[in-house]
């Protein structure tokens, strides 16, 4: 039986059409349907945006989520939204099987009017990701490690996590990403403060001076939403996310009370419970995204601080095309399969760690006991969507 929650849900928040041939931004609110505040944000970003409609030089579209789970006001109906986008759920949608479920619903409609945006983009795209988080802290955005997101996140006043996406599998930003789309994930605050919905407000105001489709001087108060992003972020500038505690509902995972985003933590703190019993931290750091609500999957983050160091190297070796040497040194070969993709004997190459890997532009797919699985990133310094680029 068909739920009635489950009929067309509204996607599209506002489309704003000025220079067609210009870059695209894409901004997504409330992935998670118990994180309301970005799709406000956008909702009153749109209204004064409108108006400005011959300023623009190129395509803006704001979207609306799971608007099933925003209807109800819950994290997911069936499973996560934002680990939905599998090249096994994407091959699919539409199907009948996909469509049993919200989630797949979801799915299938934003899929076709993203492509709907992406295929009639004549310049750059940009995509960015609104969420909120159960815990507070600093402001911080998430960026999938290419070269490209890196450059663009730069531009905002935040924090900024690498490497969140080779924790995760199934999300948004990581499928659009792989597309040729630069992308950004935000966490603007605490789900229901008031103080989330101006931080998303700031940060897409300011996203549509960093892609180039409004001028400083077309948005009054920009200086004001540049000081609140600055003065909402501390502590390093760049982080990189080391560990991810993944949990079932099995598990009845109980965080312990009082942990902060970026808060620091020891090796073998108990940070929280479970049926498994105490959970203690693996390595020293930062916690990232402590979780204080019942739905999700992931516990906590830990991540530790990047020296500026090796952020210059792992550019300077990227667009020397380093990793084309990498196949050369001993124990580390081609996927036949696939061109971009290596498989590391650890045992014979024991000294090349996993960090070598990220400096060059590939993450982690897989790790075994004796055999490491990297794949390149796609598009890491030059845009599928920019005529006369290759990558």
């Amino acid at each position: 039986m068909t739920d009635p929650a489950w009929d067309e849900a509204e996607h599209l928040i506002e489309a704003v059409i000025g220079d067609p041939s210009g870059p695209t931004l894409i901004v997504v609110g409330s992935l998670h349907g118990n994180e309301p505040a970005g799709t406000t944000a956008l909702e009153q970003v749109a209204d004064t945006l409108i108006k400005a409609t011959a300023k623009v030089a190129g395509r803006v579209y704001f979207l609306r989520g799971n608007g099933r789970a925003l209807q109800r006001s819950v994290r997911y109906i069936d499973s996560d939204l934002n680990r939905a986008w599998t090249n096994k759920n994407m091959a699919a949608v539409g199907t009948d099987e996909i469509m049993q479920t919200s989630e797949g619903r979801e799915l299938t409609e934003l899929d076709q009017l993203l492509d709907s945006i992406l295929i009639t983009a004549r310049s750059e795209v940009y995509v960015l990701d609104l969420h909120s988080t159960s815990a507070t802290g600093p402001l911080f955005a998430t960026v999938g490690d290419t070269l490209r997101n890196r450059e663009f996140a730069k531009k905002f006043p935040v924090n900024i996590l690498l490497g969140i996406e080779e924790q995760l599998e199934g999300t948004m930003l990581e499928y659009l990403s792989s597309a040729g789309a630069v992308t950004l994930g935000f966490e603007g605050g605490s789900h229901f403060s008031p103080e989330t919905v101006a931080n998303h407000t700031a940060l897409v105001w300011l996203a549509l001076v960093n892609t180039g489709l409004l001028k400083p001087t077309d948005i009054p108060g920009l200086d004001e939403h540049r000081l609140r992003l600055a003065e909402g972020a501390k502590g390093p500038r760049f982080i990189e996310i080391r560990y991810r505690e993944a949990i079932t509902p099995e598990d009845e995972f109980q965080m312990r009370p009082g942990f902060n985003n970026f808060d620091l933590v020891e090796e073998g703190d108990v940070l929280a419970y479970s049926t498994r019993g105490p959970i203690k931290a693996p390595e020293s750091g930062m916690i990232v995204m402590p979780l204080y609500q019942k739905l999700g999957e992931d516990g906590f983050f830990v991540a530790r601080y990047i020296a500026p160091f090796w952020l210059w190297l792992s550019r300077l070796l990227r667009h020397a095309k380093a990793y084309r040497l990498m196949p050369l040194l001993p124990g580390v070969k081609r996927d036949p399969a696939a061109e971009t993709t290596l498989i590391i004997n650890t045992r014979l190459a024991r000294f090349f760690p996993l960090q070598i890997f990220h400096l060059l532009g590939f993450r982690k797919l897989r790790w075994s006991e004796h055999q490491l699985v990297v794949s390149r990133r796609k598009h890491d310094t030059v845009s599928p969507f920019v005529s006369g680029t290759n990558n």
